[in-house]
């Protein structure tokens, strides 16, 4: 493989993905995602239950359902050959599994995966100590699946 070509044709996909995730972290910043007392206040459901995290779900999906019509018409990506698009339709242990384990963590300590990679900038000990664990527990898991 050409090396010289090869980093030619992942400069493109490098900074796309760069992009769409400053604009991603952006918008979980400006919608308060990144505030632990906000998602938990959403994720309690009592008399001080805080709805507005369903209009910030509602417009990532309307935005994304929209966007994936639109991009799924072409017949490739603008900056690589095929669509990574998931084929798997069943639901089996891992996937329950994985799901119990994502929703304990986020309804426990109010964070999740992406808007925990943009609070780290924060200097929350705690968000620190989320992501650093998050990154155990994802190399954990791998060496898990190839061992």
């Amino acid at each position: 493989m050409n090396t010289k070509a090869s980093s030619r044709t992942s400069t493109p996909v490098l900074v796309s993905a760069f992009v769409t995730g400053l604009v991603f972290a952006i918008g979980l910043g400006i919608s308060g995602m990144t505030d632990t007392t906000k998602v938990l206040g959403f994720l309690t459901l009592n008399a001080d239950w805080n709805p507005a995290l369903i209009l910030v779900m509602g417009g990532a999906i309307a935005v994304h359902a929209v966007v994936y019509q639109i991009a799924t018409r072409r017949s490739s990506p603008l900056f690589t050959e095929a669509f990574s698009i998931p084929s798997r339709r069943d639901i089996d242990g891992r996937l329950i599994g994985g799901a119990l384990l994502f929703g304990l963590g986020w309804g426990l300590g109010g964070v999740c995966p992406g808007p925990g990679l943009v609070s780290i900038f924060g200097g929350s000990s705690e968000i620190l100590i989320f992501v650093v664990m998050m990154g155990v527990g994802m190399m954990s898991f791998q060496q898990l699946q190839q061992g």
